[in-house]
């Protein structure tokens, strides 16, 4: 299958949809990418924070696929946000490859209050070549305005919490006044959404599973869900959802559905 691509404002290519690999351990993501790999992924996501890097790149080799056909991307944590450049040589030292397709500050950390020199070293490594496309995971559209503001460089993607139950309106709408995509992580949790009528209802019109309405949902919204599975039939099942397309009437049932910021967690308050 072949994924749809999507141009970022810094000119990569990012897959419509990807894999997730939290919480796999390295044995886990080594099998879990390479099979994911071998049945038409071509976006991995991982992070320092996950432990599995080394089993993301083992993966990576094992599936056989070109290095420049898989969008690799990883994420740094708060102790090198006054260092991305180490953050990076120790990704990619870990990841077996040469550069990153995208990197991300994992969350702002307010607290500690050094994203924006997080971001001046993203900046930085996309102007040497060392990655492709840069970005940020979990920031609200005010930690989006002093980034942009400090540097005039918006960010290419800001990967956060979204799901039917979790639309987050003011983050969408700011990341779409930047030129930003939004990636979806935890796209299709939790497992009691799909039980939704609305989910439901569309899964037996089309004849889908319905966290494969959830993921269309995403991606017909023009978002990019990142859904983890380490197992191999469900890994297919969460691709093929460009084979089908929700009519207006069902987007607006699962619309409905929102729940606001209430089972959202504050990056104002959380972070690693």
């Amino acid at each position: 299958m072949t994924v749809p691509t999507i141009t970022l404002p810094h000119g990569a290519a990012l897959p419509a949809l990807g894999l997730g690999t939290w919480p796999m351990d390295d044995a886990e993501a080594a099998v879990g990418v390479r099979t994911a790999l071998e049945a038409g992924y071509r976006l991995v996501d991982t992070a320092e924070n996950y432990g599995n890097e080394t089993g993301v790149g083992q993966g990576l080799r094992d599936s056989g696929v070109a290095r420049e056909d898989v969008f690799v991307t990883t994420k740094l944590n708060r102790a090198w946000h006054t260092d991305v450049r180490g953050a990076w040589e120790n990704s990619v030292r870990r990841l077996g490859v040469e550069y990153l397709d995208l990197f991300l500050i994992h969350w702002p950390n307010p607290d500690h209050d050094q994203y924006v020199t997080a971001w001046e070293g993203l900046v930085a490594l996309l102007e040497q070549g060392k990655v492709r496309a840069i970005g940020m995971s979990n920031f609200k559209p005010a930690h989006l305005d002093r980034v942009v503001a400090a540097t005039g460089v918006a960010p290419d993607v800001n990967q956060i919490n979204l799901n039917p139950y979790a639309q987050r309106a003011a983050s969408v709408a700011a990341n779409a006044a930047l030129g930003t995509v939004t990636e979806a992580w935890s796209p299709i949790k939790p497992a009691s959404m799909l039980a939704e009528p609305a989910i439901v209802r569309a899964a037996e019109a089309h004849g889908v599973t319905p966290a494969q309405v959830a993921l269309r949902w995403s991606t017909q919204h023009g978002y990019v869900p990142i859904p983890k599975s380490a197992d191999p039939v469900r890994q297919a099942q969460n691709l093929a959802v460009f084979d089908f397309t929700l009519s207006d009437d069902e987007v607006a049932a699962i619309d409905a559905l929102d729940r606001g910021e209430a089972g959202v967690t504050d990056s104002d308050v959380f972070g690693h």
